[in-house]
């Protein structure tokens, strides 16, 4: 079992990923957006996606220094366990609650408005349920293990992490993991192969083409040109 889940289900994983988004880029490609229903209700949405889309980026931001960054580089930065853990509790812990208060208010609005909801499918909702699952999980685990330095992770899950990406697999480091640690670990996994085949697809489509494009000058009208246009030449009208 510590095979399949920590050796095996990280592959399956990232496979689904990366054949979901070449699918959905070959044969969905016009259905590659999210679905905005902005067109029905826009006041909630726009506290509520905010919240959503500012926590969830401070969380990613956390998970990838924790998983990605060695324990070496930030003991040489002079940021020792204890402070880095606080700062992971502290900081990982607002983070989350704003993206679950983001989540929440989107689950509202679609629960509340009519419209909305008629336009919320089978898909959306199981999005919603493992997206959820996986916030909140993450944040009981932490708390649960908040007493003294906490639980130690740079020093399991994440030399496991880094193992997948190298090739070299080491699921022995997860087996003394806590269970909470653990099943966050399975949802985000879920979650991560879900990606390609729900709304949430929309990440990989970052407008970067905005950051390099050329300027777009606006200009106003000159006050003597208001009212009707005048008639060009050659166009005048006549009497009939």
């Amino acid at each position: 079992m510590t095979t399949l889940l920590w050796g095996v289900l990280p592959y399956v994983t990232i496979a689904l990923l990366v054949a979901g988004l070449v699918w959905r880029h070959r044969y969905d490609k016009y259905g590659w957006t999210t679905r905005s229903s902005q067109i029905y209700e826009s006041k909630l949405l726009n506290i509520a996606s905010n919240a959503f889309h500012y926590g969830i980026l401070f969380v990613l931001a956390g998970h990838l220094v924790g998983l990605f960054v060695p324990m070496s580089w930030t003991d040489a930065l002079g940021i020792g366990e204890h402070a880095y853990h606080l700062f992971s509790l502290y900081g990982g812990t607002a983070a989350g609650v704003l993206t679950v208060a983001g989540i929440a208010l989107l689950i509202y609005r679609r629960r509340t408005r009519a419209p909305v909801f008629r336009a919320t499918t089978v898909n959306d909702k199981l999005m919603y349920l493992v997206l959820f699952g996986a916030i909140v999980m993450g944040m009981v685990a932490k708390l649960t293990h908040a007493s003294g330095d906490g639980y130690n992770y740079r020093a399991s899950i994440a030399p496991w992490s880094r193992g997948l990406f190298r090739l070299q697999p080491d699921p022995e480091l997860m087996a003394g993991v806590p269970v909470l640690y653990q099943v966050h670990a399975v949802i985000g996994m879920v979650l991560i192969a879900l990606v390609p085949y729900t709304r949430l697809v929309h990440m990989f489509s970052a407008p970067l083409a905005y950051l390099f494009r050329p300027y777009v000058i606006y200009r106003s009208r000159d006050p003597g040109q208001l009212g009707p246009r005048p008639e060009r030449r050659g166009w005048e009208r006549t009497e009939i």
